[in-house]
């Protein structure tokens, strides 16, 4: 477990530059290493995670957006 937490304090320490394209939610499940798609609409319903839009029936990120939403995580952490 402290492995795991080593690794992502270190992806949180070194911000990756995001695509210039919109963001799918297999793209977030990629990025922040998901158990699977679900968890982003789960995150959708909840209003929990990075704000999301519709563009007919999919579902895209600015990654602007989610930027901001990774740094209010960080932010939220260090409280």
């Amino acid at each position: 477990m402290a492995s795991r937490r080593l690794a992502l304090a270190d992806v949180a320490a070194e911000p990756r530059a995001l695509p210039s394209r919109y963001l799918t939610p297999d793209d977030l499940v990629e990025m922040f290493e998901l158990p699977s798609v679900e968890t982003v609409y789960q995150w959708r319903r909840k209003r929990t995670g990075p704000r999301g839009f519709r563009v007919g029936r999919h579902l895209r990120f600015d990654p602007a957006d989610v930027r901001a939403w990774v740094d209010s995580q960080r932010e939220g952490a260090a409280a």
